[in-house]
């Protein structure tokens, strides 16, 4: 109920998208196929939110797409920190570059292209911050992947937890986006051993 009043409450009280998001924005739904998909500007401003909060060295996003989302917390993150963003559809790198090269925050941010589960093994890093957005059929695997290599008080953050309400519902077993996200919701709140001890939330 309300939903669009108050969306339009909350982007009138929070950072402007600027010129650079905003273009990107207007591209990806006038030139792609789902821009549906893209962060958009109350979540790229919450993202940054996150990161000026716990200012972190080293983020994870698996799931670049467009880079709405990795230049919403490249702005938010300090000189000398770095993004790795990891993106499985190589067709994507053009889009992603345009836009990227035209940041002053470009510095902070390192694009990977291939399979999240075959790259995430070979960084060398401790992240402070993983955002997921992939595949929502490998969030219970993305997730048991980073889990290790997130530091004690770290967040591990996904989009689409909620699934537009599916996780209330009965889930179809041929629906395999909607019961992996449920599936891993319930591991969380059943309580996860590790889960439990650390400080990370899902």
């Amino acid at each position: 109920m309300f939903t669009g009043e108050i969306d339009a409450y909350i982007l009138s009280h929070i950072d402007e998208e600027g010129d650079l998001l905003s273009a990107l924005n207007r591209d990806a739904n006038v030139n792609l196929l789902r821009p549906r998909m893209l962060s958009g500007h109350l979540q790229g401003r919450i993202l940054k939110m996150f990161c000026r909060m716990i200012r972190p060295r080293r983020v994870l996003e698996i799931g670049t797409y467009t880079s709405y989302a990795t230049l919403c917390m490249a702005e938010g993150m300090e000189e000398g920190a770095l993004i790795h963003t990891i993106e499985i559809n190589d067709e994507m790198e053009d889009f992603i570059m345009k836009y990227l090269s035209r940041s002053l925050h470009k510095d902070k941010i390192k694009v990977h292209f291939g399979d999240a589960m075959e790259i995430i093994p070979r960084l060398d890093e401790t992240f402070d911050m993983v955002f997921i957005d992939a595949d929502k059929r490998l969030y219970s695997e993305y997730y048991d992947l980073v889990f290790p290599m997130v530091r004690p008080g770290g967040l591990i953050l996904a989009d689409n937890t909620l699934w537009d309400g599916k996780v209330v519902e009965e889930v179809h077993p041929s629906d395999k986006q909607s019961s992996s996200i449920c599936r891993r919701t319930k591991r969380g709140r059943t309580g996860n051993k590790d889960l439990r001890r650390s400080r990370c939330r899902f």
